[in-house]
């Protein structure tokens, strides 16, 4: 497989402001957001959900005005076919984890234990229903993950799973975890693929962010009854990784020779 080229950012004094004041109101907001979410746990999930996802989708809103970071997103028609499905994604950022919360339908997400330990928004995280694993205890996470992820799904949440089990860097591919595939074998339940390129204006490991249209592609789903735990985890990698070559062969096809 070809890899994807890498951008090539200018960095001026709009990406460092437009930076800075999105990690300022990420900062400022985050607290509240955790003690209001904190304040709703005696209510239904629903009222912690929607604190949760409208907060997200508001710093989505700040990264497109701060930092000119935009967002599109095909396939959408996909998720309305589904009463619950098993979302499998490429993970580059974290832009994806916040914008995931309002672009998909209630759901868990499969994510590290560790995260869970911050103080204020991690506790108010445990309270959204995530699926927390350890991820060097391989046996003991697969059992939390089909043993929550069977409770959510019968519960009528979706499961949202990163089953290179990391972020990647733009261009990088990893081997698919067979979690989620076990999960969906198990369940039934269709298998969502989806794939977008955030790392490329949103980078794993950078304070900048920078202006751009992330594009993100969800595919159709899954059916995974009849099928081997292989084939659902097959099917799914392929198509991630062919929709990635045709997001930055779309990519390269608009920049200026």
């Amino acid at each position: 497989m070809t890899p994807q080229a890498k951008s090539h950012h200018v960095n001026n004094y709009r990406v460092y402001l437009g930076s800075t004041l999105l990690f300022a109101c990420i900062l400022s907001t985050a607290t509240l957001i955790g003690i209001i979410i904190l304040v709703l746990t005696p209510f239904p999930y629903s009222a912690r959900n929607a604190a949760a996802s409208f907060w997200c989708q508001s710093i989505t809103w700040l990264a497109k005005v701060l930092c000119g970071v935009n967002y599109k997103v095909e396939g959408l028609e996909h998720l309305q076919q589904q009463d619950t499905a098993i979302v499998l994604s490429k993970h580059q950022s974290a832009w994806e984890t916040l914008a995931f919360r309002h672009i998909f339908p209630k759901h868990s997400v499969l994510l590290k234990q560790s995260l869970l330990w911050m103080p204020i928004w991690g506790w108010a995280l445990a309270t959204l229903k995530p699926i927390a694993i350890n991820r060097e205890q391989q046996r003991a996470a697969l059992r939390i993950l089909l043993k929550k992820g069977v409770t959510y799904i019968n519960e009528g949440l979706w499961v949202v799973i990163f089953p290179e089990g990391t972020r990647t860097a733009p261009g990088e591919f990893k081997k698919f975890n067979a979690g989620g595939a076990i999960l969906a074998h198990k369940t039934g339940c269709p298998v969502i693929p989806v794939a977008h390129n955030a790392g490329e204006f949103w980078s794993r490991y950078s304070f900048l962010k920078y202006p751009g249209t992330i594009q993100v592609k969800i595919g159709q789903p899954i059916q995974t009854k009849g099928l081997t735990i292989q084939e659902i985890n097959s099917q799914a990698e392929a198509w991630i990784n062919q929709a990635m070559q045709e997001i930055d062969e779309q990519k390269q096809a608009q920049m200026p020779n």
